[in-house]
């Protein structure tokens, strides 16, 4: 394929990589020389200096001919803007654009809704813009996942039943000392392993490999069955009962919004009554016009502007007792700062907002249970629409050596009609679930599982043999 990014950031520079990692074609164009210099000594792709929202130097960049149009810059005006001029001219072109601005993203989710039952074949999407990547939304609905998960793991959901979550492995704990392949004996519910951390390092597992305190695995399982496999690591699920949320601006007011959304939900179920949550539960920032905000939006919490790192204000208002902190301000490090800080003066359990997997890694290092790396997400939805039809969703695990692709088994696939253990890669992939045609559910395979055109499979695979995986599986990049 051929990409053209708008947009020289981190985010852009990301892409790039995992693209050209892909052998992909990649052109990269930002207006800032210094950003235009910093991407050319890191990217074996042409890298220009120009204004990217210019038809005529998307043109001579090789736009006629590109599969794709990505825009990533730091406006998400530019981008809105850069769509529609380039869909007035290339309307068959796929384009992409990030929008930060929550009022951007939920006005053209509605227009869109709005005006489903008159779109036709000739219709073209709003802006022009076939994809519009919302980073805080997924961010945000991560934390939430995170916390009905008693903070305790990250994890990822795939449909309605099986989650996979990396669970810590306590001393002294049954699967301590234990041979992968002896795993199923300790319990009678499916599992499947996916990965294991060991020693700072992240890998696909084999039968052979020995499980040891302090690893951390990739565990995949039933949600309800959750609870028993973090038991077997020496783990449980906590209440979290007091929860305090730090940061009020975009991704936090989402958070407060799924969580009292939640909350209230759960209590009005049971006693058909609406619960006040302003107990066990309060916002925090020290901006003035995010904290009034915060307060107006939610009349029944208690919201307080005020320095989280105050420890002398954290223990007047009995803040450091609580059983969560969730940090989510726009200063990623200082997130990870503060949720390590709170830890140290008693609070249970945290979790964190970073920009990327690298300080994830360091978060955890912390003993920081839940780190969430924002433009990780932002990369990883980008690239599961880049990857074709066949690809509904990437998921980028750990520190970015394994990658979680979402597939369906095309024509194309060399896999069709195959049993699994015959086309098995030890170290490169291993199939986590099969949903087969005319099945609404996944499921765990097992080596004689036969796989056919059409199915949906979940593999998790090494970034540096996603490609050869792709084709194997028939899904064009």
């Amino acid at each position: 394929m051929k990409i053209v990014i708008i947009g020289a950031g981190f985010t852009g520079v990301q892409l790039a990589k995992r693209l050209i990692n892909g052998k992909n074609d990649v052109v990269l164009i930002d207006n800032d020389e210094e950003t235009v210099r910093h991407a050319s000594n890191r990217l074996d792709c042409d890298v220009i200096q120009a204004d990217g929202n210019n038809l005529t130097t998307l043109e001579e960049a090789g736009l006629a001919k590109a599969d794709a149009l990505v825009c990533v810059t730091s406006s998400d005006e530019v981008n809105m803007i850069t769509c529609s001029l380039v869909d007035s001219v290339y309307p068959n072109l796929l384009k992409i654009a990030r929008v930060r601005n929550y009022a951007y993203y939920v006005n053209t989710a509605d227009a869109a809704q709005k005006h489903a039952g008159d779109i036709g074949k000739n219709h073209r999407p709003l802006y022009g813009i076939d994809y519009m990547i919302h980073p805080d939304v997924e961010a945000a609905e991560a934390i939430v996942n995170a916390v009905e998960h008693g903070a305790l793991t990250d994890s990822i959901p795939f449909g309605d039943d099986y989650e996979l979550v990396r669970i810590p492995v306590e001393a002294g704990s049954p699967v301590d000392g234990q041979i992968l392949q002896n795993i199923r004996t300790l319990t009678q519910k499916p599992i499947l392993i996916a990965y294991i951390e060991s020693s700072g390092e992240t890998s696909l597992p084999s039968g052979s490999t020995v499980i040891k305190a302090d690893d951390c695995l990739g565990i995949l399982a039933r949600k309800a069955d959750i609870p028993d496999f973090l038991h077997l690591c020496g783990s449980k699920i906590k209440k979290l009962n007091k929860i305090a949320l730090i940061g009020a601006g975009r991704i936090g007011t989402i958070v407060a919004e799924r969580l009292i959304r939640r909350k209230q939900s759960m209590f009005s179920r049971l006693f058909g009554l609406q619960k006040k949550i302003s107990q066990d539960f309060v916002i925090i920032d020290n901006d003035e016009a995010h904290a009034k905000q915060a307060a107006e939006k939610f009349p029944d919490v208690k919201v307080f502007r005020a320095d989280a790192t105050d420890e002398a204000f954290l223990q007047e208002e009995g803040l450091d007792k609580f059983d969560l902190a969730i940090c989510t301000t726009h200063n990623h490090e200082m997130n990870i700062v503060m949720a390590a800080f709170l830890e140290s003066l008693g609070v249970e359990n945290s979790i964190c907002l970073v920009s990327s997997s690298a300080f994830a890694e360091i978060a955890h290092k912390l003993e920081i249970e839940v780190a969430v790396p924002l433009r990780d997400t932002v990369v990883d939805s980008i690239m599961s629409h880049l990857r074709g039809s066949s690809v509904t969703g990437i998921h980028t695990v750990t520190d970015g050596t394994l990658e979680i692709l979402e597939i369906t088994i095309s024509e194309k696939s060399q896999v069709d009609g195959k049993m699994l253990k015959d086309i098995a890669e030890n170290g490169k992939f291993l199939i986590l679930m099969v949903q087969k045609q005319g099945v609404s559910n996944f499921s765990i395979p097992t080596g004689s599982t036969v796989l056919a055109n059409g199915d949906n499979l979940v593999l998790i695979t090494t970034s540096t043999d996603n490609q050869h995986i792709l084709e194997k599986f028939g899904a064009e990049s």
